[in-house]
């Protein structure tokens, strides 16, 4: 296996060939994958591919200013660390490895509530901001009580995600056996023994690490942490309305996010709301298949927000070239997701490290030649968009 200092590791796709040698099928598949026949999945990263730049020649600069504020937040490169769920099973560090990255590189971390480790031991492990996602799994009592936490542990946003009623179909989970993985039953799980004995690297220090971890953030009166197999079932049980949103506005005292948005109707629903920052996503492809990739949702959204909040993006972020292909479409920073959890699953927290180095890099590369001495430069004109994309479908 190539070393995180190689010379051949010089893009996320080397990450992810990396973790997918180090991980078993099922949980790299959970990574990896998305819903139905994965159509959004690709087209997410395909939108990038469309997008052309518009490059501004013969410019001479001492230095690139990669610094950009996101919500209240100085951040020293406009990416962020999404939430990833289940991170603890790809490295026993998880969201402990991924937070300590975001803090060195001088960015933010978003800790989802699937998080196998404690959201005071995350934010501590941290230097730079970190925010909280949230999902209504257990209902308000319990979210009240979690978000009780995340104040006093300090967390500087609160992240609502809306597109999650129920959990999508993601047809590489049912067919490698994660449900079984996290499953009680020995039984459901012998088909799928031999692949992660395969891996005896991450098998070890899953066991040391004491197994399946239980939702350390999601604690019911009476009942402890929520196992990680229930889940599915608990979300089913916990969809976020417009009243929620009105509600969490009253509780929460600093900036809210509202995630999954793909058009400018529940953009606006969404600062009716009380909306700080709405993150136009589509979950990674993960919910709702052949729904618009997220980059070219992103203008409409934009126009319709129209400076009421701030706009970030995710879904197919892997090179530089994507980030500011996001930021000249109105984007104030992007999120990335599988991009770092790649390098988590190659190698924790090294890997983390190495998915940023290669996005910062790459970033203030494309930005050099792109004739722009810092993000606030990028704007409409440096890209050509396909016709296809200025089609714009009615409201209803």
């Amino acid at each position: 296996m190539a070393r995180l200092n190689s010379p051949r590791i010089v893009n996320i796709e080397d990450l992810r060939r990396m973790a997918r040698r180090r991980l078993p099928r099922a949980v790299f598949d959970y990574m990896d994958g998305g819903a139905g026949d994965e159509v959004t999945l690709r087209e997410n990263c395909h939108a990038f591919q469309e997008v052309v730049l518009r490059p501004r020649h013969a410019v001479a600069m001492e230095r690139c200013d990669l610094r950009t504020r996101v919500l209240g937040n100085d951040i020293a490169f406009p990416a962020i660390l999404a939430p990833v769920g289940y991170s603890r099973l790809m490295h026993p560090d998880g969201e402990l490895a991924a937070a300590r990255a975001a803090g060195e590189f001088g960015t933010a971390f978003i800790l989802s509530t699937v998080s196998g480790h404690k959201l005071e031991n995350v934010k501590t492990a941290s230097t730079g901001p970190v925010w909280y996602q949230l999902y209504m799994i257990g209902g308000r009592e319990v979210a009240e009580a979690t978000i009780e936490r995340a104040r006093v542990a300090g967390f500087s946003a609160l992240v609502i995600t809306i597109d999650t009623a129920i959990a999508g179909m993601r047809e590489r989970d049912v067919r490698n056996g994660v449900k079984e993985l996290l499953g009680n039953s020995l039984l459901a799980k012998i088909p799928f023994v031999p692949d992660v004995l395969m891996h005896p690297r991450w098998l070890a220090a899953f066991l040391l690490d004491g197994g399946v971890p239980r939702l350390e953030n999601v604690v019911a009166p009476g009942a402890g942490p929520l196992p990680m197999m229930e889940v599915g079932a608990a979300l089913a049980r916990s969809v976020i309305t417009w009243d929620d949103l009105r509600w969490l506005r009253k509780l929460w005292p600093g900036p809210l996010v509202v995630k999954g948005v793909l058009t400018g109707e529940d953009a606006r629903r969404a600062i009716d709301g009380g909306a700080d920052g709405i993150v136009v996503s589509n979950h990674g492809g993960r919910q709702l298949d052949t729904v618009s990739a997220s980059l070219r949702a992103l203008p409409e959204v934009v126009a319709a927000v129209n400076g009421k909040a701030e706009v970030l993006m995710d879904g197919g972020v892997r090179r530089g070239s994507d980030i500011v292909k996001a930021l000249c479409l109105g984007a104030q920073s992007v999120l990335v997701g599988r991009a770092y959890a790649y390098g988590l699953g190659a190698a924790g927290h090294a890997g983390v490290v190495r998915a940023l180095e290669i996005l910062r890099a790459d970033l203030e590369r494309v930005l050099r030649l792109m004739g722009c001495a810092c993000v606030a430069d990028l704007n409409p004109s440096l890209v050509g968009l396909p016709d296809a994309w200025r089609a714009r479908p009615r409201a209803q």
